[in-house]
């Protein structure tokens, strides 16, 4: 039996071949996924990996689409994409998410049940199984600073929960950008808290977002990382801020065809109507060949490349 027909065995009108993937994107941009399918829960998840690994067809997880930039040639294989999700209480002081739940969803459910902690990330695109893989950051914390543990799935479809101190998480950096395996659920520590203080002070998050980022345009959130004091050396009275370097380069408003640097925040690039992911690879390039040369740091990726650039 094919592969194609294994997984139409098993998934039915949920797998698709030539699947646009653009639309699946906070950027709009990227080519065809081979194979897709939405999955419904972890089992299904597990199902899909076995499938592809018997038949060897390599597999690409997309979650909630931020953070990533697809190849305008599309993705080779199967690309996995997890929806809907449940969240539930794990004893008073943790719950358990699973990694489709988005993160605005996360937030909205700890809220309405009086759990504090992730109150500030409000707002956050995505969902919380890629939060999970990047160790997302905000406002100076990371998510991974939360996590109690992450239960994992192998590449060869079996299961296991793996403690935080065991994620290798760093700052926009975990062991799952190289063991090749896939967030199923997450435990995240929680306290308690009044649901109308937690609702203004995720309020409060989300109006500085719209303040200081461009909501308002497709892209993919931040495009690099900021410097790590440990690592770079920077000119005296540069701040440590990958946009604050992007513009000091000039290069706020900088376009390449369709891509451009937002004018709000220079770690960021829009979509600004019709760009290819071929123009927002070369308009990040452009960014990191100015700000090296102009300010010897060499700054790197934050998003995630999915597909093959040439």
């Amino acid at each position: 039996m094919s592969f194609g027909a294994a997984l139409r065995g098993r998934f039915g009108d949920r797998v698709l071949e030539h699947a646009p993937l653009a639309p699946l994107t906070t950027f709009r941009v990227g080519g065809p996924a081979d194979c897709l399918v939405e999955t419904r829960g972890a089992a299904e998840v597990l199902d899909a990996l076995r499938l592809a690994r018997a038949h060897g067809v390599p597999v690409t997880l997309l979650g909630g689409g931020s953070n990533v930039l697809i190849s305008d040639l599309g993705v080779r294989g199967l690309v996995v994409r997890p929806r809907g999700g449940v969240i539930e209480a794990a004893g008073d002081a943790a719950v358990r998410a699973d990694a489709a739940v988005t993160i605005n969803g996360l937030v909205r459910w700890l809220i309405g049940h009086g759990r504090s902690g992730l109150e500030a990330w409000a707002g956050t695109p995505g969902t919380i199984g890629g939060a999970i893989v990047g160790n997302a950051h905000f406002g100076g914390a990371l998510i991974g600073e939360h996590v109690v543990e992450v239960r994992l799935a192998t590449p060869d479809g079996s299961a296991a929960d793996v403690a935080a101190a065991e994620m290798g998480f760093g700052y926009d950096r975990s062991r799952l950008q190289t063991s090749g395996e896939i967030v199923l659920s997450v435990l995240l520590r929680t306290g308690r808290g009044e649901p109308a203080a937690l609702r203004a002070a995720a309020r409060t998050s989300l109006a500085y977002r719209k303040r200081t980022q461009p909501l308002d345009a497709p892209s993919a959130g931040c495009i690099f990382q900021n410097p790590d004091p440990a690592r770079d050396r920077l000119p005296d009275g540069v701040p440590w801020s990958a946009g604050a370097l992007v513009e000091r380069a000039g290069l706020k408003g900088a376009a390449i065809g369709g891509a451009r640097v937002s004018p709000a925040h220079g770690n960021f690039i829009v979509n600004d109507g019709g760009a290819t992911a071929a123009e927002i690879r070369a308009l990040i390039d452009r960014c990191r060949e100015t700000v090296a040369r102009r300010f010897g740091v060499a700054l790197r990726d934050e998003i995630v490349y999915l597909g093959s650039f040439q």
